[in-house]
């Protein structure tokens, strides 16, 4: 079990599992960058995470809810997780209470994403984890969850089987070890850089290890030596 002073960002998961090293740049050297992409999300999310409760006749809407596991060592904040009443037909066990509320009501998660719909690991990790801290914090067993993309108005169902509730548990631990390493991980470009906000913080052509300081100056400024060391 975690410490209160020790529980980090349930959204960094959505980071490491992109790129550790974007995770350790944001969470350990504290850099950040905005891009198209991320200015959309933070208006995505202004928009539905103003905290507040709507009551319909077998569903309740709950908004930004605070998340936290002690288990898992993270805390964060839910868009939104609907209450669907269960039927007195189901087992009674299942789900949870509400306050003031007749009935038993399975907790379902719905995080909200920019963009069209798409499978993402991060993304369903990140959903799944919000998940296990409902269940911690509600003493209940989740089943599902969705992640609405605003673009195209469209939800992707996402089961919390085990083999997810397993990657989300190792991805904490990683996250945990990252942070606590306080080292950033070294440099590979690959194709999905150029979707990352951070890559002119990142620089990963002249930090990867496979190329020198000097070599990735020569690519991006044409720099030559000759054998005597004078700039030609």
């Amino acid at each position: 079990m975690f410490s209160e002073d020790d529980l980090l960002p349930l959204s960094a998961l959505q980071h490491l599992l992109f790129c550790e090293r974007r995770a350790a740049l944001v969470y350990i050297e504290g850099l950040w960058a905005e891009n198209v992409a991320t200015l959309e999300g933070s208006h995505l999310h202004k928009k539905v995470d103003d905290p507040g409760l709507e009551a319909r006749v077998d569903v309740r809407i709950a908004r930004s809810i605070p998340l936290r596991s002690l288990r898992l060592g993270l805390t964060g904040k839910a868009d939104i997780v609907e209450f669907h009443r269960i039927e007195s037909s189901e087992v009674s066990a299942a789900g949870c209470s509400l306050a003031g509320v007749k009935g038993r009501w399975m907790p379902f998660p719905v995080e909200y994403k920019r963009g069209k719909l798409r499978h993402e690991d991060g993304y369903e990790v990140q959903l799944c984890a919000q998940a296990l801290c409902l269940e911690e914090m509600l003493g209940c067993e989740i089943q599902s969850g969705s992640i609405f993309y605003n673009k195209t108005r469209r939800r992707l169902d996402v089961n919390f089987n085990s083999e997810l509730r397993d990657t989300t548990e190792a991805a904490a631990q990683r996250l945990h070890s990252l942070i606590a390493s306080g080292i950033t991980p070294r440099a590979f470009r690959e194709p999905k850089c150029e979707h990352c906000s951070l890559l002119k913080l990142c620089l990963p052509e002249g930090n990867a290890p496979e190329r020198s300081a000097a070599r990735y100056l020569e690519a991006v400024f044409g720099l030559r030596e000759d054998r005597s060391g004078r700039p030609p």
